[in-house]
């Protein structure tokens, strides 16, 4: 098992060996947390990446795609549609969850009651629930959203009576870490604050190329994986 983050993969034509490489990754980490990797989820974060490239990973088996930037995600939902299932993975302004209810599939940043209930509102009648993820701001970092672990029960509650909306679990994006050891410590809150308030919803959107492996072992269900699938970002 790694005890260092490994280094973000240069070139951005090998997609295929990309990817490969992140299933293998998740792969071992299964094994070594005695899992199936069936249960782990690839979500390729194609933030800021043109849709040919997408393409190119549909063509070798990917169908998950996390976008961060609606602005850049909505061209690439037109050009590819239904041959990919769309997940939003940034910070949502209330000004753009039309738009998000409209063309995504999942959320995973709802972190606050607000932005929730707009989704629902906003969710159209012919499309099936929208899948979302709670985030828990898990170190209570001002800098990061999120609900505070405290709130998280009364949150839930407030949430369930969404009908255009369906909880599939909880999601985090902690402080960056260097060794495993301290990586695994905010998943496995992440993992007891789903099993004590959200058992009915147990996927837990967490882990990105950086420390995939601590976040497995944990429990994680998703991980989000950008740069070692698609290079380096360019910024917007």
């Amino acid at each position: 098992m790694p005890t260092e983050t490994p280094n973000a993969i240069s070139s951005d034509s090998d997609i295929l060996g990309n990817l490969e490489r992140v299933r293998a990754r998740i792969a071992d980490a299964c094994r070594d947390a005695a899992r199936d990797p069936d249960s782990v989820h690839l979500l390729a974060v194609s933030k800021t990446k043109p849709a040919s490239m997408i393409q190119d990973a549909i063509s070798r088996g990917q169908r998950h795609f996390g976008e961060n930037y609606l602005q850049d995600a909505l061209p690439k939902i037109e050009a590819i549609g239904g041959a990919a299932t769309w997940h939003f993975i940034g910070t949502i302004q209330s000004n753009k969850t039309r738009p998000i209810a409209e063309h995504f599939d999942w959320v995973h940043t709802v972190s606050s009651l607000k932005v929730a209930k707009r989704l629902n509102e906003q969710r159209p009648e012919g499309k099936p629930p929208l899948k979302i993820f709670i985030q828990v701001n898990v170190d209570d970092d001002p800098a990061k959203s999120g609900f505070h672990p405290d709130h998280l029960a009364e949150t839930i509650q407030a949430i369930t009576p969404f009908t255009r909306l369906e909880l599939q679990g909880l999601m985090t994006l902690p402080t960056e870490r260097s060794s495993i050891s301290t990586q695994r410590k905010p998943f496995q809150q992440l993992r007891h604050l789903q099993q004590s308030h959200c058992v009915d919803h147990p996927e837990l959107s967490m882990g990105m190329s950086r420390d995939l492996e601590a976040a497995i072992l944990e429990g994680a269900t998703w991980v989000r994986i950008g740069t070692d699938i698609f290079g380096t970002r360019e910024t917007l």
